[in-house]
């Protein structure tokens, strides 16, 4: 770039946007970058204060913010979003569907490390929608080395920063347990919360088997389900350490591998994670707080199930920080802290 006096500006390129802030009526560019300044131009540069104004010298080691942010959206970006317009530096990412957004912190952090760039997005792991901003950036002077593009580009690998997930069409098997639903005691008001949750997710129920406390009639309903085609099994009831409370005995004796049994997550802290067989089933134990309480660990981890994700007991340990719900009056989930 190269600083002159306005008045003898013209003939000149602009190298930056020129901005014009008229509160309550506007704010946006007057002049756009690559704009060659007339003479009937030089009064309204001045109006907005620019008694200076940089032009462009072809400098083949710099970039311009607007084509450097052009690199930060493509290390960003997958299938399943769009870039807004590229503005002095700046390209959000805009959702293109509804489905699960993720983020690769690791390369998140490692290129807002570098300096003279960002990249700032909603939390991974929670469901967007069309239409939702996943993501904003920006390159924070007007030009910047190559090199240091080169280096974000290093530094976010061969995958993208951001990906949205879609949802399996899942084929679900649920299991009510519980003497007190099994004779007919009291009326299974866990099962209908489990069948609106799915809903969200246009998941199939192909089978609900309704069992007593016995831990043998448990793992023949979870085998039932599973050759019946199931390839998600729920289990509702029986997940505290009471000795008559045997879901995760009866989990364990299917076949399927426990990840976690306990989560630190309230509600939900006695949630159990385990998978069935070579095809990776999830089979999950669901604690009485998820029948009752408006957001509990279910909500954190059934869309990353919902897409076919095989979650590992440190994606359960992290969910700590943040794994309090607050219960607030007007739940607003998923834009609250939870599970952040």
């Amino acid at each position: 770039m190269k600083l002159m006096k306005t008045e003898e500006a013209v003939g000149q390129i602009l190298c930056h946007d020129i901005t014009q802030i008229i509160r309550g009526v506007t704010k946006d560019a007057v002049f756009r970058k690559g704009h060659v300044i007339r003479e009937e131009d030089i009064p309204v540069l001045l109006s907005v204060g620019k008694d200076h104004i940089y032009i462009w010298e072809n400098n083949e080691n710099m970039l311009h913010e607007n084509d450097a942010a052009q690199i930060l959206y493509d290390i960003c970006k997958n299938d399943h979003m769009r870039p807004s317009e590229v503005k002095e530096g700046k390209i959000e990412l805009i959702a293109e569907c509804g489905w699960l957004f993720q983020v690769d912190s690791e390369k998140l952090n490692a290129v807002n490390s570098l300096g003279e760039m960002m990249i700032a997005a909603r939390h991974g792991n929670f469901p967007v929608k069309a239409g939702d901003k996943l993501a904003g950036t920006r390159i924070i002077p007007l030009v910047i080395e190559k090199e240091k593009m080169e280096r974000a580009k290093k530094a976010a690998g061969n995958g993208p920063i951001f990906e949205i997930r879609p949802y399996l069409k899942k084929k679900a098997g649920i299991v009510t347990t519980g003497n007190e639903v099994f004779y007919g005691r009291i009326q299974d008001t866990f099962t209908p919360v489990i069948k609106e949750k799915l809903s969200e997710y246009d998941a199939e129920i192909i089978g609900h088997e309704i069992c007593d406390d016995n831990h043998e009639r448990i793992t023949a309903a979870i085998q039932k389900l599973l050759e019946a085609g199931a390839d998600l099994i729920l289990c509702t009831g029986g997940m505290s350490v009471d000795p008559d409370d045997r879901t995760p005995l009866a989990i364990r004796n299917s076949g399927a591998k426990i990840v976690t049994y306990g989560a630190p997550v309230l509600p939900g802290a006695m949630f159990l994670l385990a998978y069935y067989g070579e095809q990776k089933i999830p089979v999950m134990g669901l604690p009485g707080c998820v029948m009752y309480a408006k957001r509990t660990v279910f909500d954190l981890v059934l869309p990353r199930i919902m897409t076919g994700e095989v979650l590992e007991k440190a994606d359960l340990d992290r969910l700590g920080e943040g794994g309090l719900c607050l219960s607030c009056p007007v739940c607003t989930f998923p834009n609250c802290g939870f599970g952040k």
